[in-house]
């Protein structure tokens, strides 16, 4: 079962807005067992829209449309969609009343013609409705292909999927099993990780597909599978895991979470274990605490955090001797296991993270040489750190700081 994703809109092709619902939309399909065929992105222009609509029906059996569905002119996905179906636009009367309840619970101005035209959707179509705004999904189908148009707008986007077209594909299709499981390597890089485990993966079963995905100071080992016997294809993927994990057993650092990554491996252990997070940061900027934070239920492990960019701010605010930094520079050992210790003081944590560094392109306060960073973690039993040189690249020695806090505090759970 194969879909195809069409974004519509010119801010996505100048770059003014980041296609994000392509990827929540691939990854919903996926855990269905439908499998992603072609994302493409166009502008708000009939010809291309008919084009890339005549294009996706060929190749896929689903086509999901996302954006064009506004007030305004310049948005015409839903005349096109009419055409493409040598159909016409009706005024939904269930839709119309949507658009008023909304306008009549959160809007203040009057209701413009423009509003209620939003109520008009192709005769041959099925409104998906939107309880979050005023333009409505739409479901169209045509022999055993299903056409999708959805709102641009991300969380509206995103309700319909889940709650409307989700539950409405699965009913309509029946859709294979898809499995992903994914295995987070520190400390080697694509090559040499190939190279260890060459002969496992000459030998891993035609219907296991493997996935080198890496990231600055980490891997991901993706493991791939599909069909109709779920059980069957779990045992068969963690024996393939349990032959390899032994190839890789000191980089080894844990499955990564279906719907999500390395930080939600940690969350999910320090919940389950009743232990709680503090994070003191100067050269990553609030990124480590921000990579927890993100994601929803951090309060119940995150107790806190601190950016100490300034070397006073460190004096002041985590209470750093002056001493310490005179002695051994801002950028140091000492310090970083300072911040730890103190940041884990002050929130009453059960561990700390803390960073500090140079990452450029001036040194700052310090002399250490750019792209220097220390790392320290703070337990209830022990403080400690770790020196790195991230090169002199200022995004990349940031992003290698946090995925490399992120490793040392995981393999330190993992200890217990």
């Amino acid at each position: 079962m194969l879909a195809e994703i069409i974004t519509i809109g010119d801010e996505l092709l100048i770059g003014q807005v980041v296609d994000t619902n392509s990827a929540f939309i691939s990854k919903q399909l996926n855990k269905i067992g439908v499998s992603v065929y072609q994302i493409t992105s166009i502008q708000d222009d009939k010809v291309h829209i008919l084009q890339a609509l005549g294009e996706a029906e060929q190749r896929a059996d689903i086509i999901i449309c996302t954006g064009g569905l506004g007030p305004t002119k310049d948005d015409i996905t839903k005349k096109t969609i009419a055409e493409y179906f040598n159909d016409t636009l009706i005024r939904d009367s269930s839709v119309l009343k949507n658009i008023e309840s909304i306008w009549k619970q959160h809007v203040r101005t009057e209701l413009l013609q423009v509003n209620k035209d939003q109520a008009l959707i192709p005769s041959k179509s099925k409104p998906l409705m939107n309880t979050l705004g005023t333009a409505p999904g739409m479901w169209l189908e045509k022999g055993e292909k299903t056409f999708i148009s959805l709102p641009g707008v991300p969380y509206e986007m995103e309700a319909l999927v889940c709650k409307q077209v989700i539950p409405k594909l699965k009913e309509r299709y029946n859709c294979p099993y898809i499995l992903h499981k994914t295995l987070i390597v520190y400390g080697l890089g694509e090559s040499a990780l190939a190279a260890r485990i060459e002969s496992w993966e000459d030998a891993l079963p035609k219907h296991i597909k493997l996935a080198y995905l890496p990231n600055l100071g980490k891997m991901r080992l993706r493991l791939s599978t599909k069909g109709f016997d779920e059980a069957q294809l779990q045992l068969d993927v963690q024996g393939q895991i349990d032959k390899v994990i032994p190839l890789i057993k000191e980089e080894y650092a844990g499955l990564e979470d279906e719907d999500g990554s390395v930080e939600i491996v940690i969350a999910k252990h320090l919940t389950k274990r009743n232990r709680t997070l503090a994070i003191a940061e100067s050269c990553t900027g609030g990124s480590v605490a921000e990579r927890f934070t993100s994601n929803s239920g951090a309060s119940t492990f995150f107790k806190g955090g601190v950016v100490t960019y300034s070397t006073q701010s460190k004096i002041n605010v985590l209470k750093v001797s002056e001493a310490d930094i005179a002695s051994h520079s801002v950028v140091s050992a000492q310090v970083a296991e300072a911040m730890a210790i103190n940041s884990k003081a002050l929130f009453q944590s059960d561990y700390a993270v803390a960073t500090t560094g140079n990452a450029g392109p001036t040194k700052g306060d310090s002399d250490a040489e750019v792209g220097t960073v220390y790392i320290a973690i703070a337990t209830n039993a022990e403080v400690y750190s770790k020196e790195f040189n991230f090169g002199n690249s200022r995004l990349k020695v940031i992003n290698k700081a946090v995925n490399k806090a992120l490793e040392m505090l995981l393999k330190e759970i993992f200890k217990n």
